[in-house]
């Protein structure tokens, strides 16, 4: 049985859900981003069992078909930007259209209206919140942070930087407390 979870957005996550769902008796088969695979079949009673110990670390169950392609392009866009280092080789739409096997037009469409935001901008924000990550760590130069993330150039990097965040790359590292935002609050 398959159990879509709401704000699973890293590794970490993943071993905070398994480790819930295992001390709750259940046998987890696969997990990944947003997404558990285990057994057996789940009760009702189970799965409110589920919903509430998930809910105590800030997760979620998704019941509706809607609700679990917004997470699953989340989880991809997430996995894409913060574990693969942005290593996409096609376009964004064609990117989600292959892995998800939907419409683009239908996701984008999807996405802003249950979002509130674009795709697009969803993916940049999290490009940025990358940027953010990178600059705080300070092992690389910008020019390898626009690299690594598949800028055009740093001017490129640096204007989508400062219409997202109001401030320079530079401004930003050397700012005395840091204003990252936790993936699942982007």
């Amino acid at each position: 049985m398959k159990l879509y979870i709401k704000n699973m957005v890293c590794n970490r996550c993943i071993l905070v859900v398994q480790t819930t769902l295992e001390k709750l008796g259940l046998q987890v088969r696969s997990i990944q981003l947003g997404e558990v695979e285990i057994e057996n079949n789940v009760s009702a009673i189970q799965k409110s069992a589920i919903a509430e110990a998930l809910e105590k670390f800030g997760f979620a169950l998704i019941d509706d078909k809607r609700s679990r392609l917004i997470e699953k392009i989340k989880a991809l866009i997430i996995d894409l930007v913060h574990q693969r280092n942005s290593e996409l080789k096609i376009n964004l739409s064609d990117f989600l259209s292959e892995q998800l096997n939907q419409d683009y037009k239908y996701m984008a469409g999807l996405f802003s209206e249950v979002e509130g935001t674009t795709l697009e901008k969803y993916y940049i924000a999290q490009k940025i919140e990358k940027v953010k990550e990178l600059l705080v760590y300070d092992e690389l130069t910008l020019s390898e942070i626009a690299y690594r993330l598949n800028y055009s150039s740093v001017a490129h990097l640096s204007g989508q930087f400062k219409k997202v965040t109001g401030l320079t790359p530079s401004h930003f590292k050397n700012l005395k407390t840091v204003k990252r935002k936790p993936l699942d609050k982007v």
